[in-house]
Parts: C-alpha cells; structure tokens; sequence
C-alpha cells in the first residue's frame, strides 16, 4: 500500500505528530526512520520486509549488520545507515541506563545489567574485562576479544597487561555464549582456571567469570566452580 493510500492522520510521521511515538507499532517507527518506499513498494512495505528479515524482533534487527540491511531491495547506503544509526543510539541509550553511577559491581546480576546493552543479540562472542578499584567500583570496562559463533580467543597476558595500566584491584571477566545458553563449556572453565591462576600471581582477585545470553546468566563465582578468593 502506497502511502497516499493511508488516511493522513494514520500515516506513521502524522500519527507520531498527533499521538506520539509510543502510539506506532514498530514497523511504523521503521516507516518514520526510513521516510520513503519504491516505485514498486511503500515504506510499509519496506517496513514489514526488514521485519521479516529479523524474524520479527528488535533483538533480530539489532544484530544485522549493513549487508544485511542492503540486502533487501529498497534499502540503499542512506537507508541502511540510518537504520543503523537508530540501533547504535539505542544501545547507547541502554548502556547509560545501566551505569548507576558510584555503585559497586558485587553480584552477577550487577555484571548482567552492565553487559547486556553491549552483548545482546550478538550473533558471535565477545570477550570482555571489568576493571574495578578496592571498591568494588568500575574503574572501566574493555573489549579484549570478539570471535566466532562459538568461540573466541584470549592471551591472558592481554588481560593483565590492561590491570596493570588501569591500577585495578580485581577483575570480573564476561564472554557472552550466542546459542542462548549461559552454561559454561569444558573450555571455559579450564581458561578461567587459567585466569585465576594469572592473577594470583599478579595479586590481583578475579571476582568473577559471568557468562551472558540474551536472556539469562551463569556466574563461575555462584556456583563455585573455582575458589574465587
């Protein structure tokens, strides 16, 4: 349906002008990013189609890169870019959201509300560092590593190196596990065993190994899987 079709105050730019934001279904909030369809189809139709790309999710839409997003006839550079651009500020969003300022990092769930913004709906894994003072307070976090589906690599050197240059006093790792499960493979507790044995050397604490998905956590210190001292 061309837009000229649709009663004007239903037309999604009319109706955020009218109702607000909140009053547009998510395919109308895409019709608003991407002003214009084709000759053959209308920025509704644009609109359903990137949704039925990204299986019909915000998680989905967040996770294409621009291939993905030119990949559907009707989305050129301009396109994609302001799409991209939308979901970049809205994970900016979430991540300023999840600072809470001044307040320390002393339980998983702290670690989960700091990571998801960055990690959710990643369709590889990403290695991650939380540098924190004698206060348990975050003095930054890193990126160290992004891989594959399943796996990534990390030099523990990398990870002292970057404690040493911040000061900190203990560390929590976070890698995320794409496949929804949060549960740690063979690997992963013989690298973390790896880690905690690098940083007693350096006399500095791992705290803990949070492993994230979307949806949930698993932490190497809740569960004692080593002797987090």
């Amino acid at each position: 349906m061309k837009m000229k079709d649709i009663c004007v105050s239903e037309r999604p730019r009319e109706k955020m002008l009218i109702k607000g934001a909140a009053a547009l279904s998510v395919a109308e909030l895409l019709a608003v990013i991407l002003r214009s369809g084709t000759r053959e189809n209308g920025v509704m139709e644009l609109s359903n189609s990137l949704l039925l790309l990204s299986g019909g999710s915000l998680v989905g839409l967040f996770s294409m890169d621009i291939e993905d997003l030119r990949s559907i006839s009707g989305i050129g550079p301009e396109k994609a870019c302001s799409l991209m651009a939308a979901c970049e500020l809205g994970r900016r969003f979430l991540e300023e959201g999840s600072r809470m300022p001044k307040m320390p990092v002393t339980t998983a769930r702290r670690v989960y509300e700091l990571m998801i913004p960055s990690m959710k709906g990643l369709g590889h894994e990403e290695f991650w560092v939380l540098l924190l003072n004698k206060n348990n307070r975050l003095i930054r976090k890193e990126k160290l590593s992004s891989g594959g589906i399943d796996s990534t690599v990390i030099d523990t050197r990398m990870v002292m190196e970057e404690c040493i240059r911040r000061k900190a006093v203990s560390i929590i790792v976070v890698h995320n596990h794409p496949s929804g499960d949060p549960k740690p493979s063979e690997a992963d507790i013989a690298w973390t065993r790896k880690m905690q044995a690098a940083c007693k050397s350096f006399d500095i604490r791992l705290q803990d190994h949070v492993i994230v998905s979307d949806e949930s956590f698993w932490s190497f210190n809740d569960a004692q899987l080593y002797g987090a001292a």
